[in-house]
């Protein structure tokens, strides 16, 4: 079903529901996540899901930057390293980082603005602990890229996405951020034509992120299959939530919903319909969703958390500061 913003019935009661949905391969349900299971750590060593086993730049030596000069010479050497963001890093493009780097705000004052950061071409990179703001393009852009952490970070009032990735990147994990004051948030394929690159690729968890009064896309899916979105709390969204479109398959699992119109559904302006499951997710003030098409099943092992209380798992935990 193609649309721009669809329009579903709302619900006044709190309701949880666990949509019909058909899964090829082994059967998801099968890994499905225990009926107590304990909350969720607010911030983990390492990622789960697809980004599981990047280690960034473990291993290399620690150095502290505070200027955008510096930023820019050590995210960009060569070599595993862990560079510390100590203050406001103002930037005037987007800037490149290599492979095998960790980039971590050092207590609530790493701050990047004026542009984003480029994972471009690269491998083993973690993006930690960081407020991006206000910059004139992505705030993070991820292309042809694998094996890459994004997590804890505050997010918003970037000109164009929150976070894209595309062109083929794979096994990445976006976890505990916040984002807010934004319209575009998490585009994930750029493009209806782009399958030749990106079918069988585009591999991303979503969990524990925080959209906090955004706009659409979180994520918007093309060719991704499968795709998770877990344990995400979604307060006043203006327009939808996920989006699956274009061969894409994604899993919608014990997510918050609160006041979203539109929490899920399949197609999205010209694209056609991807394949969309929901189980196990809360909702309050919020429609029903809308799902269909085959998902395949998501090939690790997890624990979710009970989606009634992703709503305070997620608010006292996700963005800077929490790790």
């Amino acid at each position: 079903m193609r649309r721009t913003s669809a329009r579903f019935k709302l619900i006044g009661a709190v309701a949880a529901t666990a949509a019909a949905m058909t899964l090829t391969g082994v059967n998801a349900l099968s890994g499905s996540a225990a009926e107590a299971p304990a909350p969720s750590p607010l911030a983990a060593n390492s990622p789960i899901g697809f980004g599981a086993g990047t280690t960034g730049g473990a291993g290399g030596p620690t150095v502290t930057v505070t200027n955008a000069s510096q930023f820019v010479q050590e995210v960009q050497s060569s070599g595993s390293k862990v560079v510390q963001v100590n203050g406001t890093i103002n930037l005037s493009s987007m800037t490149k980082v290599a492979s095998n780097k960790t980039i971590v705000g050092v207590g609530t004052s790493g701050k990047i603005t004026g542009s984003g950061l480029n994972v471009s071409n690269v491998s083993n990179v973690i993006i930690r602990n960081l407020t991006f703001t206000g910059s004139n393009d992505d705030a993070i852009n991820v292309q042809y890229s694998t094996k890459v952490w994004i997590d804890h970070n505050d997010i918003s009032n970037a000109n164009d996405g929150a976070l894209d990735i595309k062109r083929a990147s794979d096994l990445i994990t976006v976890s505990w951020n916040r984002v807010h004051d934004h319209d575009k948030t998490f585009l994930l394929g750029h493009s209806d034509s782009n399958g030749g690159e990106d079918s069988g690729k585009l591999r991303v968890t979503y969990d524990h992120n925080w959209f906090d009064g955004t706009n659409q896309r979180h994520p918007r899916v093309r060719f991704g299959n499968p795709v998770h979105v877990l344990n995400n709390y979604y307060s006043n969204i203006g327009s939808y939530g996920v989006a699956s479109t274009e061969n894409a398959g994604v899993l919608v699992e014990g997510n918050y919903f609160e006041n979203v119109r539109d929490p899920f559904h399949r197609g999205e302006g010209s694209s056609d319909d991807g394949g969309l499951a929901a189980r196990n997710n809360h909702f309050v003030n919020s429609g029903s969703g809308e799902t269909g098409g085959s998902v395949a099943s998501i090939p690790y092992g997890y624990t979710a958390d009970n989606a009634s209380s992703v709503k305070s798992i997620v608010t006292a935990g996700a963005g800077v500061g929490k790790i």
